[in-house]
């Protein structure tokens, strides 16, 4: 059976209890049902939605008239949307969950089940093992019974509060126009971050013809990610072509947003770690005196940085927004090295790529009236809290045990010295408390490095950071090659971890 993991189901589309099938989705929701009702959440309402996917239409018509039999009131989402705006309605409507049928980023063959309770926010454990002790209960046949889709209520309403962000985040300071280039990358964010777009000002906006409407293929990428060596290609030519201020990538349920920027040497894109301290920055600068602002084990310290010099309190969580979510108190922003942000935290309790977009776009739009880019605030950046480079090392093995072997044995000898380096070691499954988890952590005098199993995929997960001074301006570049040889230094230590 496929695991009820804590975002829920992910597979191949397939036959049998190992695959995404309508019989596998209709157990799933069997489970869920029994599950609440057991929480004296029997008759609370349920949302539902889905991305444009194959089998993700037959998928939520399932889900939804099986809540629908169980007694659940359901709001069925009209038609393909992005996952945030799921997010979005289950907690404008204080339901009691939501299930957004997409596999998000995977290849076109796969399709998942994703399960959202009451407040918007992900499930973490014990409640993942639970719904799955009761999937695993539930057998057919079960129950249907007629749904009618919803209208666009809630998308509109959605699209107010992300209309409303640039005024509640960046204040009523100048912004100059911007000219921006867009891709959903096959997926279904298009559509809704153009009217988000539009309704926040940004209306100079050109997309990617070849990649805009949804296509459950993805036929011009090998991997749906943003992240993939490729994926932004046809992105960055199109930025380079109309000479655009920011160019902008959603992944395919546009939960996740990369940005790309033109520099003195052409358009890159900034990694997650680059956008996420710019964001960060951004809320902060309107934000109340000790707001939190948080990320995870695995992403650059530059946030916490920022966070102390703004007056800001910071919080350092496990991988994934099931756990940035429920940071704390007082949360405005929260982000993972993996391009996903989260800027409305009390509206949408999840990444959200369609208002990080819009909150990008005012970014560049001020710095732009300013006579600035964003490139010139990670170098003021770099200034005043040292050059933070980073880079990660991924290597596939045979299988999932493999990859925690590797762990085990870097646990019971860990290195007193890594590429020349002295370092100390924290592992983090002997912290007390809820940071507790399968990695290692290797800190020296300007370098970081965590080192983990992946917990979707048999691979072993390394993430570097390089903490280089900058004496002044003109050093940049200096300390930009010096951070470089760094990283490369110990991304061989890491690639050196590949059993024989």
């Amino acid at each position: 059976m496929l695991r009820f993991g804590t975002a829920g189901l992910r597979g191949p589309l397939r036959a049998g209890q190992d695959g995404m099938n309508a019989e596998t989705v209709a157990r799933a929701t069997a489970g869920v049902s029994a599950w609440l009702r057991e929480r004296c959440l029997g008759g609370g309402r349920v949302v539902v939605g889905r991305d444009a996917r194959h089998g993700s239409a037959e998928f939520a018509t399932v889900t939804a008239e099986i809540f629908q039999a169980a007694g659940f009131p359901v709001t069925l989402l009209p038609r393909p949307l992005p996952t945030p705006v799921l997010a979005y309605a289950v907690r404008a409507l204080g339901a009691v969950a939501g299930v957004q049928i997409t596999a998000s980023h995977n290849p076109a063959g796969d399709n998942g089940y994703k399960l959202y309770l009451e407040g918007g926010s992900q499930l973490v454990a014990p409640a993942d093992t639970e719904i799955e002790a009761r999937i695993s209960a539930a057998l057919p046949p079960f129950e249907r019974a007629p749904v009618v889709p919803a209208d666009d209520a809630l998308l509109r309403g959605y699209l107010a509060r992300v209309a409303e962000l640039p005024a509640r985040i960046g204040g009523d300071g100048p912004r100059a126009p911007v000219r921006i280039a867009l891709t959903p990358m096959h997926g279904v964010g298009g559509e809704t971050a153009l009217q988000a777009l539009a309704a926040a000002g940004f209306t100079d906006v050109h997309v990617v013809a070849e990649q805009f409407e949804p296509d459950p293929d993805f036929p011009t990428v090998a991997f749906p990610n943003p992240e993939e060596p490729g994926a932004t290609d046809l992105l960055l030519a199109t930025a380079r072509r109309v000479e655009a201020d920011l160019a902008i990538a959603l992944d395919p349920d546009a939960d996740r947003c990369a940005i790309g920027v033109p520099g003195p040497d052409g358009w890159r894109m900034l990694r997650g770690d680059e956008t996420g301290p710019l964001l960060g920055d951004r809320v902060l600068a309107t934000a109340a005196p000790g707001s939190l602002v948080a990320t995870t084990l695995v992403s650059s310290r530059l946030l916490s940085k920022l966070a102390a010099a703004r007056g800001a309190r910071y919080a350092e969580t496990l991988t994934g927004f099931k756990w940035l979510a429920r940071a704390g108190e007082g949360l405005v922003y929260a982000y993972e090295e993996a391009i996903g942000h989260c800027v409305d935290p009390g509206v949408v309790r999840d990444k959200d790529g369609v208002s990080a977009a819009v909150v990008a776009a005012d970014a560049v739009a001020a710095a732009k009236a300013r006579g600035r880019g964003l490139l010139d605030d990670l170098d003021d950046y770099a200034l005043d809290f040292g050059l933070h480079a980073g880079d990660q090392v991924s290597l596939r093995l045979a299988d999932a045990d493999a990859a925690a072997a590797v762990v085990a044995r870097l646990r019971g000898a860990p290195p007193e010295m890594i590429a020349g380096e002295p370092v100390r070691c924290i592992d983090q499954l002997a912290v007390r408390g809820r940071m507790r988890t399968d990695a290692l952590i290797f800190e020296g005098p300007r370098s970081r490095v965590v080192i983990r199993p992946s917990g979707t995929e048999p691979k072993l997960k390394c993430y570097l950071e390089v903490v280089q001074p900058v004496s002044g301006r003109d050093a940049l570049p200096e300390a930009e090659d010096a951070a470089r040889l760094r990283l490369s230094e110990l991304a061989g230590f890491c690639r050196a971890l590949r059993p024989a």
